[in-house]
């Protein structure tokens, strides 16, 4: 009787244990609709194939929702931008930088409506703009009207989703918006004008770019996960830079690009070629992801900090942001 008992718990404990390894095998990862390559991967299971964890993809409207449900414990991966990075951080957030999804460079712009009667930045002031609150485009917005003179109180800058934007935009809701597609192509086909793009903020002293943030203590306990989840994600923008021919409006890569996010297939193309996509070899360097506090990452949300306390957004500025930029996955994913 005895024998059997333990048995019995044996078994017990033995089912619960896979349970308990069941549970630790399944993340949910925080992406938004920004169009980049990795996207083919995602949309295909590369990531679970090559890890055998389960993978709830759960897509966010900006960078300040994949924040809080960061916070929250609920999501231990996320993509955001730079400027909601450097928040989280200045905020507590025990997070670090293990990947660079893209070098923004071209791909948010400025555009008002064509009725808006806007003809550069001063002509903002007593405007409607809207922009998700925290992300990269509302941190671009703000800093180029501090390089123009204006102050934000005089812009009516509305806090939406991208989603909510296209919407506000074709009520006639707003004179303007500073966005990425999908939406971003949606408005200027509808006649809207370019005042700004990020390429010119970078060049005023802002370069923003969007990266892959990962609470630090579930990388640590699942550091084989995020290093293959970094060999894919490289792999995927090798694949791009490699072949950017291919990548047409028929092709099955911009097909499925465009499902996910919701985009034209015609749109696509376009959309990444304005993007720039480091190969992990960069990354893992100081221009990147190395280098600790020189480094091009620590550096650029050490620079991004400043400025998001001298707007009064953060209150404290960490003194070294290489703490929460870490190179090694980038480097496993270049050999």
């Amino acid at each position: 009787m005895k024998s059997k008992a333990w048995l019995l718990l044996s078994l017990a404990f033995g089912l619960w244990g896979t349970q308990l390894h069941a549970q630790t095998r399944e993340v949910t990862i925080a992406h938004q609709d920004m169009i980049v390559p990795f996207l083919v991967a995602q949309a295909a299971g590369a990531v679970e194939r090559s890890t055998g964890y389960k993978i709830n993809w759960k897509i966010f409207g900006g960078g300040g929702d994949v924040i809080k449900a960061m916070a929250s414990g609920d999501v231990p991966i996320g993509e955001v931008g730079s400027s909601p990075a450097t928040a989280a951080i200045a905020q507590g957030l025990d997070i670090e930088v293990v990947w660079v999804l893209d070098d923004i460079n071209n791909a948010e712009q400025l555009v008002v409506t064509r009725n808006s009667g806007i003809a550069d930045l001063a002509g903002l002031k007593g405007k409607k703009i809207a922009t998700p609150l925290a992300s990269t485009a509302h941190y671009q917005l703000i800093y180029a009207l501090s390089k123009a003179g204006i102050k934000p109180g005089e812009v009516q800058i509305i806090n939406l989703r991208p989603q909510e934007i296209a919407a506000a935009w074709e009520r006639g809701d707003i004179d303007g918006t500073f966005v990425w597609d999908p939406v971003l192509s949606r408005v200027k086909a509808d006649g809207g004008k370019v005042i700004l793009s990020s390429a010119d903020v970078a060049k005023l002293g802002a370069p923003t770019f969007d990266a892959v943030i990962v609470n630090k203590a579930w990388a640590a306990d699942n550091k084989p996960f995020v290093t293959a989840l970094v060999k894919q994600l490289a792999a995927a923008d090798d694949a791009y830079r490699q072949d950017k021919a291919r990548y047409t409006a028929e092709s099955s890569e911009v097909k499925t690009i465009a499902r996910v996010v919701g985009a034209k297939a015609e749109d696509v193309p376009a959309t990444l070629d304005s993007y720039a996509f480091p190969a992990a070899a960069a990354q893992a360097s100081s221009a990147w992801l190395g280098g600790g506090k020189d480094g091009g990452v620590a550096k650029a949300l050490a620079n991004t900090a400043q400025f998001l306390k001298a707007q009064g957004r953060i209150v404290e500025v960490p003194a070294d942001f290489s703490n929460f930029v870490n190179a090694e996955y980038a480097a496993a994913a270049a050999r």
